[in-house]
């Protein structure tokens, strides 16, 4: 009796906290609705969203006020300050649109300049890597093309938080926590973004009145108010007292761009991403890499498929450090890096047996080329990919008075190399991170999702899809499976991979495949993130399935 009570313990033991699907990693199943779904990084941002939803806005209008909530709720990772990217399904037109909203470095400032003043690099905080807001023209260029409700309507909800207050969540507060002391020294910033100095806890009611008067500025009188009026000027003033070069005239001459979205298919589905200046198409180079090898028949939880991936990503990377940039500066090989030819090529580089210690940029012409993400689908069949970003967190600590955000530091991933595709120019994009994904079947919206964290992003969309299709995961258990996040590959700010870098693993892997990578040569790093934040959308047959990061404070749901 004793050893049959044991027996069953240890066996209720093993399945303590499995779904019913059998997967243990799995946190919950996925959320399912009819009407309408969101998916965002803050639970209030995302009843925000369904709140406009439910009154008649659609995806466009709710992701918009999900992103205004966000600012105020999420100041970690973005903010008014910093810049925008999305992908749109119009179910009218049933075609997809993509958005790069970023902005662009002072034209006053040069490369030369950074030279004769000592820098090899550009600062990460402080005036120098501020570039031009894009998010507000990025808001209004999707409410003039999609947009149903009036901007009144879809800013209020963050207005009247911002007025009132907002509980700070247990993720956010504790990377809040980590950036004051590094940006308490800068100007307007512990004024605006501490209570008593200190950043608020979790739980704590958080105000900010300066960002409601801004929101509402923009809300009566447009984009123009934000770029042309007092708040540019306000911009333009604090930053020539901080010693900055961000001007009125910067922000008076800024658009942003509607750009065709790329796509692979992987496995009869079509993955898409935005062009450069982003990082997107590193995921297609992987994918594309990837679909040689037999994929569904390894384990995530295995050498081989680890191995595989990892060199897969240091392939993609060394394109992305040597060609990614912005395009009206370069002539980007876009349709040569993403081609199946190239990858054929790139992939015989590969040993699968052991783990390369540097990789050659490729040359596709011979082929003859910190963060939230949300996303938001409406009763119309609209669905929306959206990411957004004052980078390094909540940005570069410069805070202009009375006006409630922080300007972001995206300048910093600029590189002072002579000659090189992202070379630091005035009036010029810098190379960006932050990458909003689609996926479709038959020309039909199948999912939309995003990963946020740096460098991780590529790597994470990959894996997001590899899960799905290969591995046959549910839209939750995708993202929930443990991942993989190589650093140390060549960079586009100049840093170049020469010991094959660093493979850091979530913790789902087991001690087997850590040690089986060892021995095939790779640096391994338990449990040493980021690994990002994800949230997606699935439509299957009508029904919408939403699913959230588990390991932020986000929430996904639907009505």
């Amino acid at each position: 009796m004793l050893k049959l009570i044991l027996i069953l313990f240890v066996a209720l033991s093993a399945s303590a906290g499995d779904r019913v699907t059998g997967l243990s990693f799995a946190t919950r199943s996925p959320v399912i609705a009819t009407h309408g779904m969101a998916a965002t990084s803050q639970p209030l941002a995302t009843q925000v969203a369904l709140d406009i939803l439910k009154s008649g806005g659609n995806a466009i209008d709710a992701a918009i006020a999900a992103n205004a909530m966000l600012g105020l709720v999420e100041p970690t990772g973005n903010g008014m300050g910093g810049d925008i990217f999305a992908i749109v399904w119009d179910a009218k037109t049933q075609k997809l649109y993509g958005l790069n909203g970023s902005g662009r470095s002072p034209k006053s400032l040069s490369r030369q300049w950074f030279i004769d003043n000592g820098y090899d690099k550009i600062p990460s905080h402080g005036p120098l890597p501020v570039s031009v807001p894009g998010a507000v023209d990025g808001w209004f260029m999707l409410h003039d093309k999609f947009g149903s409700k009036s901007m009144q309507e879809i800013l209020q909800p963050a207005i009247d938080y911002a007025e009132n207050g907002a509980p700070i969540t247990q993720l956010i507060a504790y990377y809040w926590n980590l950036s004051v002391p590094r940006l308490s020294k800068y100007e307007g910033f512990t004024k605006q973004y501490t209570i008593n100095g200190k950043a608020p806890k979790e739980g704590q009611l958080w105000r900010n009145p300066n960002l409601a008067h801004t929101l509402k500025i923009i809300a009566k009188d447009g984009r123009d108010a934000f770029y042309k009026g007092k708040i540019a000027h306000t911009i333009a003033d604090y930053m020539k007292k901080q010693g900055g070069f961000l001007s009125y005239e910067d922000m008076a001459s800024h658009h942003g761009q509607w750009v065709e979205p790329v796509s692979t298919n992987y496995r009869g589905y079509d993955v898409w991403e935005l062009p450069p200046n982003g990082q997107g198409i590193a995921a297609l180079q992987i994918l594309n890499i990837l679909e040689l090898f037999d994929v569904s028949k390894m384990q995530l939880d295995s050498a081989q498929y680890v191995h595989l991936f990892t060199e897969a990503k240091k392939l993609a990377f060394e394109d992305r450090a040597k060609f990614y940039a912005d395009p009206d500066f370069n002539k980007i090989p876009v349709k040569q890096l993403i081609s199946k030819s190239y990858a054929k090529k790139r992939a015989k580089l590969i040993n699968l047996k052991r783990a390369g210690k540097s990789y050659p940029a490729g040359n596709p012409a011979l082929e003859k080329g910190d963060t939230i993400y949300l996303t938001v689908a409406d009763k119309f069949g609209n669905m929306v990919s959206l990411i957004q970003s004052n980078y390094r967190g909540m940005g570069s600590g410069m805070t202009p008075p009375g006006l409630g955000f922080i300007l972001q530091d995206r300048g910093e991933l600029f590189t002072l190399q002579e000659n090189h595709f992202n070379t630091f120019e005035g009036g010029k994009r810098p190379f960006h991170t932050i990458i909003p994904a689609f996926i479709s079947k038959d020309d039909k919206p199948w999912m939309s999702f995003g990963l946020m964290g740096g460098a991780m992003q590529p790597q994470g969309h990959a894996q997001i899809v590899v899960n799905m299709i290969d591995f046959g995961m549910n839209v939750q258990e995708a993202g929930d499976a443990a991942r993989i996040h190589h650093t140390g590959s060549s960079e586009p700010t100049g840093e170049v991979m020469t010991n094959g870098g660093i493979l850091n693993i979530e913790s789902g892997f087991s001690y087997p495949t850590i040690r089986a990578l060892m021995r095939m040569g790779h640096k391994v790093q338990f449990a040493n993130g980021p690994y990002g934040g994800y949230q997606a959308i699935r439509l299957k047959d009508g029904i919408y399935w939403g699913a959230s990061e588990s390991r932020k404070d986000g929430q996904a749901a639907g009505y």
